[in-house]
C-alpha cells in the first residue's frame, strides 16, 4: 500500500467515525427485533440549548443500552414478536423489570428525539393551542405547570403532556415508565415529553434541572407535537 492509498483509507475511517459520533450510531448492536434508529438531526443541532456531547452520549450510549438490553430481555419469548408500542402498552406490575425498564427506555427516547428539532421553539398553533388555552388558561400558565411537574419529579423520570379523550393533562412518571403502560397511575397518549434523568442535562446544566427545563422550550417542535395531538 503506498502513502496515497494509506491516507485515503485513514481519512475514510476517520470520516466514518465522525458520522457515527454525530448521529449517535454504534457499529455494534445486540441482535434482536428492536433497533436504534439514528437521530433525526445532527447531534449538534440543538445547541446551545442541548449540547452535542450530551446528545451523543444520551443517544449513542444510554438509548443504545436500552435497546441492547431489551433485545436480551425478550430473547426467546413471545415478546420478541411484539412491536415496541404493543410491548409498552402491555407492561404491568407482573412484567419482568428488565423488560419494563428497557422497553420504556427505548420507547420514551425514540419519542423524545422526534418532538425536538433545530429552529424550533415558539408557541403551539391551531387545535393544540386551543386545547392548552382551554385547559390551562394560557400558554404561560401551561409552561408554569409543566415546569412544576418537571422539577418536582423526585429522582429520575419524565414529564408528559397526555391526551385522554378530548382532554389534555400534565403528568409525570418515574424511571422509564410512561402513560401508555398498563400500570401507569395516569394513563393517556403522550403528545409531548421531557426526560428529566440527570444524564439528559448534567454535562451542561449540572444540578440545575430548572435551567434545563426552561431551555427545552427552545427545541420543542410544535408542528410535530401538534400532529401528535391531532392523531
Amino acid at each position: 500500500m503506498n502513502r496515497s492509498e494509506f491516507l485515503k483509507l485513514a481519512f475514510g475511517a476517520s470520516a466514518g467515525l465522525v458520522a457515527f459520533r454525530s448521529f449517535g450510531f454504534s457499529p455494534a448492536q445486540a441482535e434482536g427485533p428492536f433497533k436504534l434508529a439514528p437521530l433525526p438531526y445532527d447531534a449538534a443541532a440543538l445547541e446551545p440549548h442541548i449540547d452535542k456531547m450530551t446528545m451523543e452520549i444520551h443517544h449513542g450510549k444510554h438509548h443504545k443500552a436500552y435497546v441492547d438490553n431489551l433485545n436480551k430481555a425478550v430473547a426467546g419469548t413471545p415478546m420478541a414478536q411484539m412491536s415496541i408500542d404493543a410491548l409498552v402498552k402491555s407492561v404491568s406490575s407482573s412484567t419482568p423489570a428488565a423488560v419494563r425498564n428497557n422497553a420504556g427506555g427505548h420507547w420514551n427516547h425514540t419519542f423524545f428525539w422526534n418532538i425536538m428539532g433545530p429552529n424550533a421553539g415558539g408557541t403551539p398553533k391551531g387545535a393544540l393551542a386551543d386545547a392548552i388555552n382551554k385547559k390551562f388558561g394560557s400558554f404561560d400558565n401551561f409552561k408554569t405547570e409543566w415546569g412544576k411537574a418537571a422539577t418536582a419529579r423526585f429522582g429520575s423520570g419524565w414529564v408528559w403532556l397526555i391526551k385522554s379523550g378530548n382532554d389534555i393533562e400534565i403528568t409525570s412518571t418515574p424511571n422509564q415508565d410512561n402513560p401508555l403502560m398498563a400500570l401507569a397511575e395516569k394513563k393517556g397518549t403522550p403528545i409531548m415529553g421531557l426526560d428529566v434523568w440527570e444524564h439528559a442535562y448534567y454535562l451542561k446544566y449540572q444540578n440545575k434541572r430548572p435551567d434545563y427545563v426552561a431551555a427545552a422550550w427552545n427545541v420543542f417542535d410544535w408542528n410535530k407535537i401538534g400532529k401528535n395531538f391531532a392523531a
